[in-house]
């Protein structure tokens, strides 16, 4: 094939991106090794990602500090039933209708006692903020 000439879409195309990947030297010449490396470029890549949208997010109501030490201060306990929460829904049907069925009760729950469960809310931003704040 010619030098700078695209092929037709189809298995032409997938043959030339595998050829190319192929080119591409390994950083390690351990298959291992390269798998962990990519293990943890994915997880790390994926949790800064997180935390910028999760910023984001908490910007539109908080203000741009609070919204950070929001984020950091998340505590490890929260942040591995998070994980194990959004696993459980991902993994299998049922999985998601527990997960969303019980985030549906928790928010009925509290617009029901939406005084009272706003001012808990304030609270333990307010805590988890400060908490932010402090490790920063």
């Amino acid at each position: 094939m010619a030098k700078g000439v695209l092929p037709k879409p189809g298995k032409a195309a997938k043959t030339v991106i595998k050829q190319a990947a192929d080119a591409v030297p390994a950083p390690s010449p351990n298959p291992m090794t390269n798998l962990i490396i990519a293990d943890l470029a994915l997880r790390g890549g994926g949790q800064l990602l997180r935390h910028a949208v999760e910023r984001t997010l908490l910007g539109a109501k908080y203000s741009r500090t609070d919204a950070k030490n929001l984020v950091k201060g998340r505590s490890m306990a929260q942040t591995l039933i998070g994980t194990a929460v959004v696993r459980l829904a991902m993994r299998s049907v049922p999985g998601a209708i527990v997960v969303g069925g019980s985030l549906l009760a928790k928010t009925l729950y509290d617009r029901r006692r939406s005084k009272a469960a706003a001012s808990e809310g304030r609270k333990a931003i307010a805590k988890q903020a400060e908490k932010g704040a402090d490790e920063g």
